[in-house]
């Protein structure tokens, strides 16, 4: 991967020569590459050896998108993506179709991302935002793949309400949802000896709010998104026995608001996500499945330069239905900084200090057991195009 960078490094302004020349074509190509190096001083995280000091964070994405007609838009984004033992293979963010009426209506379909939250449309361009990690309690890195998009459909606008009102941004989408069998929700499940053959699909719908506040740089909104019930199979680690898991509930709502101003940005996200269900071997057992987690973080960034850019958050995630104790709850400080080379090259660095265990660690590459706290590093370098 490095090698990669250090190419992509030599032959951005040929590739970026490239993409400006198909503008004829109303064809546009970008894409970027990142390694990271992670280091904790106890407890590996993200099944990498990050106590031993880790480079296992590479990833690599082109997408290309067309304007074959006057207001419709077509695009696919293609992504490779290792992280520890998550990844290690190619798979498609979004393929869909984009046909904007005017400001007031569009329409998008096929895999399209779901807009939820503040940042789940652009968590995955890494070169858009200073964080090497979002906060992990809403944006866990282990499972974007599953929760960036859906195959479906969206329906998205704005409308400007009176000059004391502001605008008001909608999104509504329905379709279908699949947490893969690889994921970072799954992890512990796997651990303990009872495989996601196909992970789980469901249909979802839900629907966000954004109201732009006349104050300038001023955002509120909410979404509120609902999974329908979904029935899997699931084997035993041998493949001895077959059962399934039945998901009765997965229902995800979130309150958010930004601000903006001059060099200064500060957001705030609150999540909540309940699931109910159960795993079933035929006369055999059965394993109930509880989870309440509440989710938020609080982040602020400062520009302090044209090429430097600081940023602080604090992170919590609660599962109450879980036992007391710090697998129940991870609470993560995070200070972070980047530095743009150019247009093309960036670096960030990232300090955690991460206080429960329940975001981002596994078991099997901690036999120790582990410990209630860590401390995170992480150096990452990007090119992008």
């Amino acid at each position: 991967m490095i090698r990669m960078l250090l190419a992509a490094t030599l032959l951005l302004s040929g590739v970026s020569a490239w993409a400006q020349s198909l503008d004829d074509l109303n064809i546009q190509i970008h894409g970027y590459a990142t390694q990271g190096f992670l280091y904790t001083s106890q407890n590996n995280i993200f099944t990498t050896h990050s106590s031993d000091g880790s480079p296992a964070w590479s990833e690599a994405v082109v997408n290309v998108t067309a304007l074959p007609i006057p207001k419709l838009r077509i695009g696919v984004q293609a992504r490779y993506f290792v992280l520890g033992n998550f990844g290690n293979a190619i798979t498609l963010d979004w393929a869909m179709a984009d046909y904007k009426v005017d400001d007031r209506f569009g329409v998008r379909f096929g895999k399209v991302k779901t807009p939820v939250g503040l940042y789940n449309e652009v968590q995955d361009i890494d070169p858009s935002y200073i964080w090497a990690l979002l906060p992990q309690s809403v944006y866990p890195i282990t499972s974007r793949n599953s929760l960036l998009a859906h195959l479906g459909g969206m329906a998205y606008g704005a409308l400007k309400l009176s000059p004391q009102a502001g605008k008001l941004e909608y999104r509504a989408w329905g379709g279908e949802r699949t947490i893969a069998a690889d994921d970072g929700y799954t992890l512990q499940q796997r651990e303990s000896g009872i495989n996601p053959v196909n992970g789980v699909t469901f249909s979802t719908e839900g629907a966000t709010l954004r109201w732009r506040l006349p104050e300038k740089g001023i955002l509120i909104g909410a979404s509120d998104s609902i999974g329908n019930r979904s029935v899997s199979v699931v084997t035993t680690a041998n493949g001895a026995l077959s059962g399934t898991q039945t998901i009765q509930q997965l229902h995800e709502l979130f309150y958010f608001a930004s601000w903006e101003h001059g060099k200064w940005m500060a957001s705030g996200e609150y999540n909540r996500l309940p699931v109910t269900g159960q795993i079933v071997f035929p006369e055999v057992f059965t394993i109930p499945l509880v989870l309440d987690q509440r989710n938020w973080y609080a982040m602020s960034t400062y520009k302090a330069t044209d090429k430097l850019a600081l940023g602080l958050y604090h992170s919590q995630t609660f599962n109450r239905a879980a036992a007391l104790g710090p697998a129940r709850f991870s609470k993560d400080w995070a200070v972070a900084a980047r530095y743009d080379f150019n247009s093309f090259l960036y670096a960030k660095a990232e300090q955690h200090f991460i206080d429960g265990t329940a975001v981002g660690y596994d078991t099997q590459l901690n036999p120790g057991g582990l410990k209630p706290d860590a401390r995170l590093t992480i150096l990452k370098i990007g090119v992008s195009f």
